[in-house]
């Protein structure tokens, strides 16, 4: 019979595992099989040396995750069994009345044969038990969300990992939607869910729960407050008599566009009407500005909600593209944290977008309606290669002779090597363009994700 000792507060964690397996050793030796007899599991623990709780009793475990079971009848045990799965066990770890074992990630969860999910089964040579326990995949996550700032009554798709029987989704304001959700019964990669009324303003995180337990999105959906332009009133659009290339309000448009969902309001098209086609090997083609000195003002408007010293890798650009056509091979956005830096294309205060090179190919990238791109401000060339806060983006601009924020449209040739930043002997040769993309709801948001866990410490 295992001895528990009673340990200090002062032990660590690892130490009580410790004693816990040499408590187990310990019985291991001085006990004789006694194959065959009976067998009942009466408790199961979760063992994990970074919890403040490190010995845990559960009623589920996850894959991956190292469990102890106790009852009694465990000496002599032949076969262990998680949710149908034949699991390998130490028998150095096994008494009689306790055991240790791993939970292999490649358990079945939900695919498991309903005559077996959620069970564990000890056998030995003549009897068996099978013990009611509830086995999740790994916890869920939710990676980016089709569109952050949809209008009501639209479906937005969440894409993640481990999505599998979602089957409520709360939204910014604690609304809550239960009824509607799909989700990739496959892989869990991803669900879509119909966006209800009274989503809060102010943005937040949506929340989603589902067989393999709860998890946040970042902090970023609906976050109206970080909007620094889109062209119905929210911040303000900036332009001079720069030329040709110089979106100025005439051209800026309205007409509804997109399928699922669609424009708000006006509008920038960054190929304007009045300009049939874009030249290769030209850059500035076309330029969209926010007013910049004396208007955008990101401290007064961003800080009450990303406070200046967050980590500049939990905050973000982002804005809605819309691209009716295939746009491959040629053309890329560059979008600026200020006016005439003179960083060149691919330095400074500057992120290229290029979303038809996929992992190093051409691959045409085309939208059926607005679609969210989220930029992590780190991406941006002279932020990319340290430890930088938001109060350190938020000085740059603020040291700005000219403060606007702005999106060109360049036509140049492309290396390989400018966007992964490795070597590369490839390059994408320009070629004249008039493809059409639109971007709308410029905003700065925030990437950061609520905890959660299974367990309240």
């Amino acid at each position: 019979m295992i001895k528990y000792i009673l340990i200090k507060k002062h032990c660590t964690s690892l130490t009580i595992v410790v004693l816990i397996l040499a408590s187990i050793l310990f019985a291991a030796c001085e006990e004789n099989d006694s194959e065959g007899g009976a067998i009942a599991i009466s408790k199961v623990f979760l063992e994990d040396v970074n919890s403040s709780v490190p010995d845990r009793q559960v009623n589920f475990g996850r894959l991956g995750q190292l469990l102890r079971i106790e009852g009694y009848g465990f000496a002599g045990l032949k076969k262990a069994y998680i949710n149908g799965y034949p699991t390998y066990f130490n028998p150095v770890y096994v008494t009689d009345n306790s055991m240790l074992i791993s939970i292999s990630a490649d358990t079945p969860t939900v695919d498991a044969d309903e005559s077996v999910r959620n069970t564990i089964r000890l056998a030995n040579d003549t009897n068996e038990v099978i013990f009611s326990f509830e086995i999740r995949s790994s916890a869920p996550t939710i990676t980016s969300i089709s569109n952050t700032l949809p209008n009501p009554g639209e479906e937005i798709t969440v894409y993640g990992t481990g999505l599998i029987e979602v089957n409520k989704v709360v939204f910014p304001g604690n609304i809550a939607v239960t009824n509607g959700i799909s989700y990739d019964e496959e892989d869990g990669e991803f669900f879509m869910v119909t966006v209800p009324e009274g989503v809060s303003e102010n943005g937040g995180s949506l929340f989603i729960e589902s067989a393999n337990g709860g998890a946040y999105s970042p902090s970023y959906f609906n976050f109206k407050k970080g909007v620094i332009l889109d062209f119905d009133g929210n911040g303000v659009h900036g332009f001079w008599d720069a030329g040709n290339s110089m979106i100025k309000d005439v051209d800026i448009e309205s007409t509804s566009i997109g399928v699922g969902n669609v424009s708000q309001g006006i509008y920038a098209p960054h190929r304007p009407s009045r300009i049939a086609s874009f030249a290769a090997a030209t850059n500035r083609n076309s330029e969209v500005w926010t007013a910049g000195n004396d208007v955008d003002n990101w401290r007064s408007q961003i800080t009450p909600f990303i406070a200046a010293s967050t980590p500049l890798d939990q905050v973000a650009f982002q804005f809605d593209i819309y691209v009716p056509e295939p746009w491959a091979n040629t053309g890329y956005l560059q979008i600026l944290l200020i006016n005439n830096f003179n960083g060149g294309e691919w330095s400074g205060g500057a992120y290229n977008y290029v979303p038809w090179i996929v992992d190093g190919k051409v691959k045409a990238f085309q939208t059926n309606g607005w679609t969210t791109v989220t930029v992590p401000f780190t991406e941006f060339y002279n932020f990319s290669d340290g430890e930088y806060t938001f109060e350190d983006l938020l000085a740059y601009r603020e040291g700005a002779t000219y403060k606007n924020f702005g999106i060109f449209f360049n036509n140049s040739d492309i290396k390989l090597s400018d966007i992964t930043g490795g070597s590369s002997e490839v390059e994408f040769a320009s070629a004249a363009t008039s493809v059409n993309v639109y971007t709308d709801n410029w905003r700065i948001v925030s990437l950061e994700v609520p905890t959660t866990t299974d367990f309240p410490e």
